[in-house]
């Protein structure tokens, strides 16, 4: 990654804050884009590598403009994008009954809208590198889980839209992939309303509902984004790559 610039959504925590740390720690500049300042100017202080960096950019990325001006900071600071990685992400519970509209439209803004707003402001540049995008989906793209309709939703269709998308832009040398981990330790079930007895009483059942015994860690995810990311991963495109434990192989429970 020395000398690629990387574009990193959902950078203030979790699975983007570990995928910002090691891209930067691998040598590449890395624009960090999230809504928690704070959080995106501590992540400097994690880098180790001399020749990698982490520019925050704080800006909410359903708003279409702040993806405009991403897209146009980014080029003039840094004159090319390589990697474009769509980490940020959010949930909520509710079945079939009691999700509301309201809720609906927020899950599918930030979880596949944004994600479709920035591959298309990002494209132009994308193609120039001959870079590549790595989405970050979840178990419940490819399989049902009840009480997070919305949720599986949209990542079942982030699922389809970088399939999609892998196909249409193959030929101009841009790879599209997919990540879908299982239950991984960060903020976004307690963001999503789970207090920390609740949370932990998760955790801890998930260590029976991942045939691995347990949960996974943001480390362990930014490590598979960072391989797709990379030359190594040159032959691969429109993937959709498991990282859950095995959880997808076993009925709900």
């Amino acid at each position: 990654m020395q000398g690629k610039v990387v574009v990193v959504t959902g950078a203030s925590s979790g699975i983007g804050k570990a995928t910002a740390i090691l891209f930067a720690n691998k040598g590449a500049t890395v624009v960090a884009v999230g809504r928690n300042e704070k959080e995106l100017t501590s992540l400097g202080k994690s880098v180790k590598s001399k020749s990698g960096s982490i520019k925050p950019h704080l800006a909410d990325i359903t708003e279409i403009s702040q993806i405009e001006r991403l897209v146009s900071e980014t080029m003039h600071n840094h004159g090319q994008v390589d990697v474009l990685v769509n980490s940020a992400g959010i949930i909520r519970n509710g079945t079939i009954e009691t999700t509301t509209l309201d809720e609906w439209d927020k899950m599918f803004n930030i979880n596949l809208r944004s994600v479709f707003v920035l591959i298309q402001k990002f494209l132009p540049h994308l193609i120039e590198s001959k870079g590549n995008i790595v989405n970050v989906s979840s178990v419940a793209g490819t399989r049902s889980f009840p009480n997070i309709l919305a949720y599986g939703v949209s990542k079942a269709a982030l699922d389809q839209m970088t399939r999609s998308a892998a196909l249409e832009v193959a030929s101009k040398g841009v790879r599209v992939n997919a990540v879908n981990p299982g239950v991984v330790v960060t903020n976004i079930h307690k963001r999503g309303g789970m207090d920390e007895d609740a949370y932990a009483a998760f955790l801890e059942r998930s260590k029976e509902t991942h045939p691995i015994g347990r949960v996974g860690t943001p480390g362990e995810v930014a490590e598979l984004i960072y391989f797709l990311a990379s030359d190594k991963a040159s032959w691969i495109t429109g993937a959709t790559y498991a990282i859950d434990g095995g959880r997808a192989q076993t009925c709900a429970r």
